[in-house]
């Protein structure tokens, strides 16, 4: 995930598991701040993840990291490393809200999030019926945005394995 502004996050499904590593622009727990990787954040990574630590893609330089997770194959729950983290922030790594929508997978989580970055209203309906896995209509893409091509988008979503609606063929 790029938002465009700075901040990203990545997760990578291998055999050994699961590992979530993003980079929020504005942390104080920046590297870009401190000329370092803030203590904690990768330093507990287990073996089997460090290829994905040293990942030429995650870094500038220094990897671009503010938060890790990590969950190995069996494990029961996800891990971190063992941060002592910057008082007088409520969100001092950018998780909480880089990671909001796969803690809260609801449409109402998704359309709010859209509002926010869109900084347009958006048609909770036809956001739940994308959520619902029901046939993609011309319908349901106008309604979401009124200026992107039914053709381009349908095909986007036959290649995801997302079910379009046979019977609302190209303009």
């Amino acid at each position: 995930m790029r938002n465009g502004g700075g901040d990203e996050f990545d997760i990578v499904f291998s055999p050994a598991g699961a590992y979530i590593r993003g980079f929020d622009h504005e942390s104080p727990m920046s590297p870009h701040v401190s000329d370092s990787v803030w203590p904690g954040v990768l330093d507990s990574v287990p073996e089997v993840f460090h290829a994905q630590v040293e990942e030429p893609a995650f870094m500038s330089g220094l990897p671009g990291v503010t938060f890790c997770l990590w969950r190995e194959t069996g494990d029961a729950r996800w891990h971190a490393g063992h941060i002592d983290f910057p008082h007088g922030h409520a969100d001092p790594d950018g998780s909480d809200w880089m990671l909001r929508l796969l803690r809260d997978p609801a449409p109402e989580a998704f359309a709010a999030f859209a509002e926010d970055y869109y900084e347009q209203a958006v048609d909770l309906d036809a956001v739940r019926h994308v959520f619902e896995g029901q046939p993609l209509t011309r319908k349901t893409v106008t309604r979401l945005n009124p200026d992107a091509s039914f053709t381009e988008i349908s095909q986007e979503a036959k290649l995801m394995g997302y079910p379009v609606d046979p019977t609302d063929g190209p303009s």
